[in-house]
């Protein structure tokens, strides 16, 4: 999932590690080996 707006907060499935957007670079957030999931939209 392409990474969209400052804020967003993204959860590797694997380890754990979270991540929030502070800059949209655009491409999508990867961490041990496969995508992270989008858990958090900003309001």
């Amino acid at each position: 999932m392409p990474v969209k707006k400052v804020g967003e907060k993204y959860r590797c499935e694997v380890c754990g590690n979270e991540v929030v957007v502070t800059k949209v670079g655009g491409g999508t957030l990867v961490c041990c080996r496969q995508d992270m999931v989008l858990i958090e939209e900003p309001a």
